[in-house]
């Protein structure tokens, strides 16, 4: 079967404002502001179609001139938006953000989309989402409805499924979730309320070493927890192998993406049949590239990836 990674997620309206100078909470700030595509989904099924993965995205869109464009930048970046429903309101999300004159993230506000919509569409049509694809992206926090039936079909079908969570809800009150993911990716702040309140005093050791006994104790495939600037940890418990990955020097100018853009590239390492130590490299390589632009995808993706040294060499080997 040729690959198709389907993604099921949101799409969001993201607000940005960029600080010119030192960014002061209770005053005003000079700066920018621009509008951008945005969602955790698509974000995913973006940066997947210029990895060059056959990808298709199972979400919503509000039926107007916004919506329109959002879905033509997905046709135009090679995405199959077959399962992409328009609604008339609610279908996509917004999300607020302030970045600092650094480019880091000081607060945000998200207001989420209705899931009715794409609650039905799943479960009417789930069977001919997962067997249309080779390998699956979810989104854990939508709902539980929508996670456990795509899990149970995945299974059933016996398709791989790569997960991201969202904000926590459903993982936290339903976390035998976790057990049915081929792969969960969550950053440190995430992982420090499923797997340590104490994680971010600990050393890179201490932390691969709760990140083991989390995986082991309940039951994971195998698990990635991104550091922001530390790096990554990473551990598969089939083959036994654990351990770091550095960032790679960038020049920061918005950070937020960057968590989206390094799950993608380590889907992508995996689908591709890297092993998880070489697949996070790609992240890596990914989530830098976003993290030098002010959108939440980086624009020339394609032509970094067909150019840099390391990532060939590591595609070469999947």
């Amino acid at each position: 079967m040729t690959s198709l990674v389907t993604v099921i997620g949101t799409i969001f309206v993201d607000c940005k404002g960029f600080a010119n100078e030192n960014y002061n909470a209770l005053g005003r700030n000079l700066g920018s502001v621009q509008f951008v595509h945005g969602g955790v989904g698509r974000n995913v099924v973006e940066n997947l179609a210029n990895l060059q993965l056959p990808a298709a995205f199972v979400s919503t869109v509000d039926d107007s001139g916004l919506g329109e464009e959002i879905q033509k930048r997905l046709t135009s970046a090679g995405v199959s938006t077959q399962f992409l429903l328009r609604t008339p309101k609610e279908g996509m999300g917004m999300w607020l953000a302030v970045l600092n004159e650094k480019g880091d993230l000081m607060g945000s506000i998200s207001q989420m989309p209705n899931l009715t919509t794409m609650q039905n569409l799943v479960l009417q049509r789930s069977e001919e989402i997962v067997k249309s694809s080779s390998h699956l992206v979810l989104e854990v926090d939508l709902n539980e409805q929508i996670s456990r039936r795509l899990l149970e079909e995945a299974k059933q079908w016996n398709k791989p499924v790569y997960g991201i969570p969202g904000n926590l809800d459903v993982v936290l009150k339903h976390p035998d979730l976790l057990q049915a993911l081929e792969c969960f990716i969550c950053n440190d702040v995430e992982a420090e309320k499923l797997v340590s309140s104490k994680l971010g005093s600990m050393d890179i050791q201490a932390k691969i070493d709760a990140m083991v006994k989390y995986v082991d104790a309940n039951g994971l495939q195998s698990m990635v927890i991104t550091l922001g600037a530390e790096g990554s940890i990473y551990y598969d418990p089939r083959t036994k192998q654990s351990g770091y990955q550095p960032v790679f020097p960038v020049r920061l100018v918005d950070s937020s993406g960057a968590g989206d853009a390094y799950f993608s590239g380590t889907v992508m390492g995996l689908v591709r049949g890297l092993p998880l130590s070489q697949a996070v490299v790609c992240g890596t390589k990914v989530a830098g590239w976003t993290i030098e632009s002010k959108e939440n995808n980086c624009p020339d993706l394609r032509e970094k990836m067909q150019h840099d040294e390391v990532f060939q060499q590591l595609l070469v080997k999947g």
